[in-house]
Parts: C-alpha cells; sequence; structure tokens
C-alpha cells in the first residue's frame, strides 16, 4: 500500500488484525484515498434469496464513479502534454523572432532561416520565397534573386494557400519542389505561411517543413502567422534603412 505513514502495515496480515488495524485508525483511508479507491465494495444483498434479481444501485454508482475518477485523470494528464507542448512551441517561435529580429539585413534574415530555423523550430527545412515584384526595376528585385529565396509565379501563394486565409497546415506533402525545391524529400508535413506585400516588397511565403507528421489541419496556426507577420515588419524595415 503506497502513501502508508508511520503506522504502515507490516507484510503477513490476516483478516483479523487489519480489522483490528482499520477500527484503530478509522481515518486511514480518508488519508488514503487511492486505497480506497481500488477496493470493492461489499454488496448490499449477500445471500442467495435475499435480494434476488434486485439491482446494487449503490454498488452501481460507485463503479460509475470509479470509472469518471479516471477518465477524469486521463482528461487532466492530456491537458498537461498539450499545454508543456504548446508552452515549448511558443518558445522555440519567440526565439527565432529574436533570431530575426537581430538580423540588420535582408542577407542577414536569409541566413537565419536557412542555418538557425531548423534548430530554432526543430524543423527539418524552412524556404522564404516571393512572387515577381509589381515592378521590374524595384530594388527589392535584386533580393528575389538570391540563391536562396525560391521564386514562385504570381498567384503561387494563393494556390498554396488558398484566398480565404494565411496559413495552411499539410499532414501529406506532396511536393514536386514546385515549394520547397530541391528540399522537398524533407518535407513529409508543412506549414505554409503568406508573406503579405509590403510598400515595395511583393507577396511571398515562409514555408517550414518536417520529416515527421509535425503539422496536421487542426493544429493552431497563431504562432506560424506571428512569424510571418515579423518577417514582414523586418522586410519593410530593412527597405526603408537601405535607402
Amino acid at each position: 500500500m503506497s502513501g502508508l505513514e508511520d503506522n504502515a502495515l507490516p507484510a503477513g496480515l490476516n483478516a483479523e488484525q487489519v480489522g483490528d488495524f482499520l477500527t484503530k485508525n478509522p481515518d486511514f483511508l480518508a488519508r488514503n484515498p487511492d486505497v480506497l479507491k481500488s477496493m470493492i465494495a461489499p454488496s448490499r444483498w449477500n445471500g442467495e434469496n435475499n435480494g434476488e434479481g434486485i439491482a446494487d444501485m449503490q454498488q452501481f454508482m460507485l463503479e460509475q464513479l470509479r470509472g469518471e475518477i479516471d477518465n477524469l485523470r486521463e482528461c487532466a494528464q492530456d491537458v498537461i502534454e498539450t499545454s508543456r507542448t504548446n508552452m515549448s512551441i511558443q518558445m522555440r517561435t519567440h526565439t527565432a523572432v529574436l533570431a530575426l529580429l537581430s538580423a540588420t539585413s535582408f542577407e542577414q534574415m536569409l541566413r537565419v532561416i536557412d542555418d538557425d530555423f531548423s534548430l530554432l523550430l526543430d524543423i527539418d527545412v524552412a524556404v522564404i520565397g516571393f512572387e515577381p515584384p509589381r515592378d521590374p526595376v524595384n530594388p527589392f528585385a535584386t533580393h528575389i534573386t538570391a540563391p536562396s529565396v525560391r521564386r514562385f509565379a504570381k498567384g503561387d501563394a494563393d494556390l498554396f494557400i488558398g484566398t480565404e486565409q494565411d496559413v495552411v497546415l499539410v499532414r501529406d506533402m506532396d511536393d514536386d519542389g514546385a515549394l520547397f525545391g530541391e528540399a522537398a524529400g524533407l518535407a513529409q508535413s508543412a506549414a505554409i505561411a503568406r508573406i503579405r506585400p509590403g510598400r515595395h516588397s511583393p507577396m511571398g511565403l515562409l514555408a517550414l517543413g518536417s520529416r515527421g507528421s509535425v503539422f496536421y489541419p487542426g493544429q493552431g496556426t497563431e504562432m506560424i502567422g506571428f512569424l510571418a507577420r515579423v518577417l514582414e515588419r523586418c522586410i519593410d524595415r530593412w527597405h526603408l534603412s537601405e535607402n
């Protein structure tokens, strides 16, 4: 019996000794509720003829209560595990945001995404890409030609995400290279976020991929959406500082 105090029972007791102990310690079960939970309550009708065909509702209610307690314990454990997971995701996202804010140029931002996001966010691949700029002579167009920047066709953002949302989660990613390029084989599941156009920057995408089923529909998208919004602000800030 776990949880016993100084008056713990030694092994090998008979029924009479156990009865004597409980009589002398009437608060024992109150102090050790786990013991009570595992006990079987006696039926109100123990004779062969007395109460024949009558349901013992007291026993039924006790068994039902035990089942509800077990269910509540399992639900509580699920809530705790989910909270821990959410806290871990939040902390990782905040760390990635701080890394982005520490970058002082578009090129440094690309290095953060290429080199650091995999470790910071516990994923396998991260890419950023843009559709063609509205103005071909826009100074931002030179950034889009960087080797690590994916170049998408006009309308690809809506094609990958849809027109009514800014983030989509994909459990089974079937990418022929159009999204992740040469790293397509690393993305079994993916989170794809829209990078909305800025003063001079065109529509873009941030895509995070994982070999495992890390991303799936139904998950919260607040963190990936927040990451994309920070990217938008950083891109506008860098453009202004360059002019």
